[in-house]
């Protein structure tokens, strides 16, 4: 897929507070990360940061997919798509700047 994103995710289950927005130093370099109320089982805390990404970039769930890391906090998601409006919204909830 020429127009996609590979995004590195830290997901936080089982949050009291459901939040997209912020950085975590991780195994696959600089990753978004994504506290969700969902617990880690069964997918379920992977599913809920799938739909989490999607809804903070303004896409739908369906056109963001897992790479790597259903068992693992870390992950990479692609997204299909747009790749320099999401790259500019990746860097804003990631870094908290828009380039």
């Amino acid at each position: 897929m020429a127009d996609s994103l590979t995004v590195a995710v830290r997901v936080k289950p089982g949050s009291a507070r459901a939040r997209v927005g912020g950085r975590f130093d991780g195994p696959h370099g600089p990753a978004l990360v994504i506290a969700v109320n969902a617990p880690a089982v069964d997918g379920r805390a992977t599913e809920a940061a799938r739909r989490a990404l999607a809804a903070a970039l303004g896409v739908r769930p369906a056109v963001v997919s897992l790479r790597a890391g259903a068992a693992s906090r870390d992950k990479l998601f692609v997204v299909d798509g747009r790749a320099p409006e999401l790259t500019e919204a990746l860097h804003r909830l990631r870094d908290g700047t828009a380039g």
